[in-house]
């Protein structure tokens, strides 16, 4: 398949066109949602959101008391402070492994992002949800997910960039499937915490995804022009084993 496309496309990388059409489908998506909620709060906003909490008192989300404190820990890690020192930390460690221009990329990729985000956050100015009692103080608006989007772009952004350390195919596929795992369940924390609508989680996510995937797609093309330091040669089956501590 790989050596049709190429054939198909010339000197087009298959990786790169392929990525390239998933950020289209992410954008489409995007836009799809947005023109949604113009139009104002779906109903299957709402039944999500009330499928979450006991239908005697809106206030009870559904599950124990410890279920609650759970998501409240885990939406954090979407937070601003959270996120903020990880990637400090990540940035550290590139530089300790003398990659300066990969550490200035990861800044860039991630603030970018986020200043995204909260601009159209302040363009859509949607209302938060009210149908149901937040579990968590909120200040600014609705749409995009706020949480969602930095969680989308910040952990699969850290995980390609990680990738890019280590030679290990398997290790790179764990990085990059973890970084997307956690941007999903900060998503699902902020409508059970009755926060956000639905919506606003899926445009978060599609928003954040794509930009990671658009800054993945960067950062491949400066590596190939020697602009950002080269990922290590890939090690498959024995010959990775072999060389593994």
């Amino acid at each position: 398949m790989r050596e049709r496309l190429r054939k198909i496309f010339g000197r087009v990388d298959p990786d790169i066109l392929g990525g390239v059409l998933v950020l289209l489908a992410l954008l489409w998506g995007f836009a799809e949602v947005a023109d949604e909620v113009t139009e104002g709060p779906l109903s299957i906003d709402e039944r999500i959101l009330l499928a979450f909490r006991d239908g005697n008192d809106l206030g009870d989300p559904l599950g124990p008391p410890w279920v609650a404190e759970m998501v409240r820990d885990l939406t954090a890690l979407g937070s601003w402070s959270v996120t903020g020192l990880i990637v400090l930390f990540v940035t550290g460690y590139l530089l300790l492994q003398k990659r300066p221009r990969s550490a200035l990329f990861l800044l860039v990729a991630v603030v970018g992002g986020v200043l995204l985000g909260d601009l159209l956050k302040t363009l859509f100015d949607r209302p938060r949800p009210d149908i149901v009692p937040h579990l968590a103080d909120v200040l600014s608006e609705s749409f995009p997910s706020g949480h969602s989007t930095v969680s989308a772009v910040v952990y699969p952004t850290l995980g390609a960039m990680l990738s890019r350390v280590v030679g290990r195919v398997r290790v790179r596929i764990y990085l990059l499937i973890v970084g997307v795992a956690l941007a999903l369940f900060v998503g699902l924390t902020r409508v059970y915490m009755g926060v956000h609508y639905p919506t606003d989680v899926l445009a978060g996510w599609t928003l954040g995804f794509a930009w990671a995937l658009a800054c993945w797609l960067t950062v491949t093309w400066m590596q190939k022009r020697r602009k950002v330091e080269p990922a290590p040669r890939e090690r498959t089956g024995a010959s990775a084993d072999a060389l593994s501590p």
